[in-house]
C-alpha cells in the first residue's frame, strides 16, 4: 500500500511539474523521471518515473518544423528586464507573432533570443539559443 502511494505521488509530481520538462525531449524526460522516481520509491519508482517522464517530455516536445519555420522569419528583438525563462509569461508589451502553419504557437524575439510561446497564457514553452 505504501509503495502505491509513493508511486502515485511520484507520478503526480512529474505531471504537475510540466514547466520543468518544457525544454526537455522525450529521452531527457525519461531520464529525469527515472532519477526522481528512483530517489522517491526505489526501483519501482524508477520504472514509473521513467515512463511518466517520457510521456510528459513527448507531450511538450515542439515539432522541429515549428523551430525551423521561425528561424528564417525577420522580426526585431525587444529588450525586456523581466526574466525570460521557460514557464514564465512574456510581458504584455511584447508583440507575439504567428508561427507559419502552426496556429497553436506564437513567437517573439526577446533579448536577441527567439522564444516560442503558448498564445493564451503568453508563457514561454521553448527558448531557441
Amino acid at each position: 500500500m505504501r509503495n502505491r502511494l509513493t508511486i502515485s505521488l511520484v507520478a503526480a509530481s512529474l505531471l504537475a511539474s510540466s514547466a520543468a520538462f518544457a525544454q526537455s525531449t522525450t529521452a531527457t524526460g525519461a531520464v529525469n523521471g527515472a532519477r526522481t522516481g528512483g530517489e522517491a520509491a526505489g526501483p519501482v519508482g524508477e520504472i514509473v518515473g521513467g515512463t511518466v517522464g517520457a510521456a510528459v517530455g513527448a507531450a511538450l516536445e515542439i515539432p522541429n518544423a515549428v523551430i525551423t519555420s521561425i528561424e528564417d522569419e525577420r522580426a526585431p528583438s525587444v529588450t525586456v528586464r523581466e526574466r525570460v525563462i521557460v514557464g514564465e509569461p512574456l510581458p504584455e508589451t511584447v508583440e507575439l507573432r504567428p508561427v507559419p502553419n502552426y496556429t497553436e504557437y506564437r513567437y517573439a524575439v526577446v533579448n536577441n533570443r527567439r522564444v516560442i510561446v503558448e498564445p493564451q497564457t503568453r508563457k514561454i514553452i521553448k527558448i531557441i539559443e
